[in-house]
């Protein structure tokens, strides 16, 4: 299934509206976002489409906007739930934590939180409550929500303990005592921030098994997090329309998931080493996906197109930032920031004209960069971006209303 499709996909897909034109071609496009939305649902709509809405097997549902428009789309119901649990099952350093029946308790976005509690409410005929109690966060009989608030960083210390307490009943629950903490990593160096400020570490359970999942995660946050949990920490990549396609292993190297997939590997720009996701899919059968254009920015260990050898996912296209040297990706700014100094937590690129840039900074203790630290991230920002830049610390930094962080702001 590399670039074009095979004869087999094209049986999948033959009588899918929007298939139509490049069937008859005999080529198939790179499938762009707009396209997916313009004409929709009658665009994707078949006789077993429709059969499979009217009897619920298949839901409409939005995916996951950060900094960019939200798209809707079709697919099974736990679509990427069980995508999330098979990866978990079948992982080769946490897959004992599945078997053994753990608990997963959910530190996210407050949006995924308030998702669960609206599809509770509704089963029972009821309006959500805005401070939902325990069981009205369960999504399964697995799985749990804690977060109740956007912005992870004004958590007060009754929403922490409350949290741990909500984490500890997982805990108590396994025999041996196992839990397993599903997490925005961002989230999680919150609640590791404030659990050591408030002294509180006596009443964090450590879990037996971590992934995070939700949102590329700073080089800073993972040591940060490494630092703190013994356990192995995964990274899972995937979409609300694709389910997950590469996990990492405990030591960073990531694997391909690619189970009714194929990824082809474009470049952002001329001669760029960024590449753009180009996936074809038929894991979701209502709306299977072919040469789809994911958004999603990656880089290879060679600087070669082959999906077999990705490094790391860098951030979105949409948030590239345009430079006399080429594009620069969330990734690569995170590489100077890290390789500057352990000490930043958060950080934000604002571009204040066609020179100039400031680097926003905040820091897992608090206090400000020493001169040494700033000079050193002001060059390597001047060196990547070529713009003048200032390091500013901030105390906060404000989240997004998605509940995630934006990399890149421009002021001009």
């Amino acid at each position: 299934m590399d670039g074009q499709p095979t004869a087999e996909v094209v049986d999948q897909i033959r009588d899918i509206p929007i298939y139509r034109p490049s069937i008859e071609r005999g080529y198939f496009p790179v499938l762009e976002k707009p396209e997916i939305a313009r004409g929709f649902p009658d665009n994707w709509m078949t006789p077993r489409l429709a059969e499979a809405l009217a009897s619920g097997a298949a839901e409409f549902v939005l995916s996951t906007g950060t900094n960019h428009d939200r798209m809707q789309i079709i697919r099974p119901p736990y679509f990427l739930l069980r995508s999330y649990y098979r990866l978990w099952s079948e992982h080769p350093d946490i897959s004992a934590t599945w078997e053994e029946g753990c608990r997963r308790v959910s530190l996210t976005t407050v949006l995924a939180t308030e998702h669960v509690a609206r599809v509770n409410a509704r089963k029972r005929g009821a309006e959500p409550d805005p401070l939902p109690e325990l069981e009205e966060r369960r999504l399964d009989e697995r799985t749990v929500y804690v977060n109740l608030r956007l912005d992870p960083a004004l958590w007060e210390r009754d929403e922490v303990e409350r949290m741990l307490a909500e984490m500890r009943t997982a805990r108590d629950a396994h025999p041996k005592g196992w839990y397993h903490l599903d997490c925005s990593s961002y989230h999680l160096a919150h609640l590791v921030r404030k659990v050591s400020e408030w002294s509180l570490w006596d009443k964090f359970p450590q879990p037996a098994s971590i992934i995070h999942a939700y949102e590329y995660t700073p080089v800073n946050v993972k040591r940060y997090l490494q630092q703190h949990f013994a356990c192995p920490i995964i990274d899972l990549f995937g979409s609300t329309e694709l389910g997950y396609l590469y996990y990492s292993d405990r030591r960073g190297r990531y694997r391909p998931h690619l189970d009714k997939m194929s990824v082809e590997l474009l470049p952002v720009a001329p001669d760029s080493q960024i590449y753009h996701l180009v996936v074809s899919s038929v894991r979701n059968p209502y709306m299977p996906l072919i040469r789809y254009r994911s958004g999603d920015c990656v880089r290879t260990l060679d600087g070669t197109p082959d999906p077999d050898r990705i490094a790391r996912f860098c951030g979105r296209e949409k948030e590239l930032l345009r430079t006399a040297h080429g594009p620069v990706s969330q990734g690569d700014l995170d590489d100077r920031v890290a390789a500057a100094t352990p000490r930043v937590f958060l950080h934000q690129l604002r571009v204040t004209g066609e020179a100039e840039a400031e680097l926003h900074c905040t820091t897992f203790d608090g206090a400000p960069l020493g001169p040494a630290e700033a000079a050193a991230l002001e060059d390597g920002v001047r060196e990547l971006t070529g713009r003048r830049c200032r390091v500013e610390h901030r105390a906060h930094i404000a989240i997004g209303k998605s509940g995630k962080y934006a990399w890149l702001a421009k002021d001009h």
